[in-house]
């Protein structure tokens, strides 16, 4: 681990719960030199068998938080075969509930999702770098129930892109694809794809304006 990686561990070190750590041994997955997973606060995890957690660069935080008192659990289930990728270190913040079903993959690049986010991974989700995801948000690549004759339909993988920065209380559904440097605005309903680099907003959302840039 290197001395960055030691500083943060040991800054958050009293945050952890000593069981919480055994995630690292309990989910398996390749893991760089300096990676590793650091579960803050009160967290639920569940792993089946074949469930992997990669991490390429960088730490993976779980159920994160600003500051105390933090009321919020957070829950994380992984069914058999599931896979979380992370490519460049990623920071989940608390209250989250999110759940792979089986053979799905979580692709996670870099950047941070805010409190209380709400992910239902059935196939593939992918959430590029740096990314900037506020709270109350709910990403769902499912209907959950099929539609008599459009059974194929009811799931379709969601590819959010680079620096993209999506609002308090958004919804994004199956089978969107938002470009890079896109803004969700909050409060907004997103059932289909939104171009790179634009503002949109609404229920359902719509490109409100072109051409924006954020930071």
């Amino acid at each position: 681990m290197s001395l960055l990686r030691k500083k943060i561990f040991l800054a958050q070190i009293f945050n952890i719960k000593l069981k919480n750590l055994f995630i690292n041994f309990l989910i398996k997955g390749n893991r760089g030199d300096d990676s590793v997973i650091l579960p803050i606060g009160r967290l639920y995890y569940s792993a089946e068998k074949g469930a992997k957690i990669n991490i390429a660069g960088g730490s993976f935080f779980l159920n994160r938080k600003i500051s105390n008192p933090d009321p919020y659990i957070g829950v994380l289930k992984m069914k058999k075969k599931s896979t979380i990728n992370i490519e460049k270190g990623f920071s989940i913040f608390s209250g989250h509930h999110i759940i792979l079903m089986e053979n799905a993959k979580l692709n996670l690049g870099s950047g941070y999702i805010n409190y209380n986010v709400k992910i239902r991974c059935f196939k593939e989700i992918t959430i590029g770098n740096n990314v900037a995801i506020s709270e109350n948000v709910t990403i769902w690549d499912t209907d959950a129930h099929s539609i008599v004759g459009k059974e194929d339909k009811m799931i379709q993988p969601i590819v959010i892109g680079n620096h993209v920065w999506i609002g308090n209380n958004v919804t994004i559904l199956k089978g969107v694809i938002i470009g890079d440097g896109a803004i969700i605005a909050a409060g907004s309903l997103v059932n289909k794809s939104i171009p790179a680099r634009c503002l949109a907003g609404g229920v359902p959302a719509k490109v409100i304006k072109e051409n924006v840039e954020w930071k």
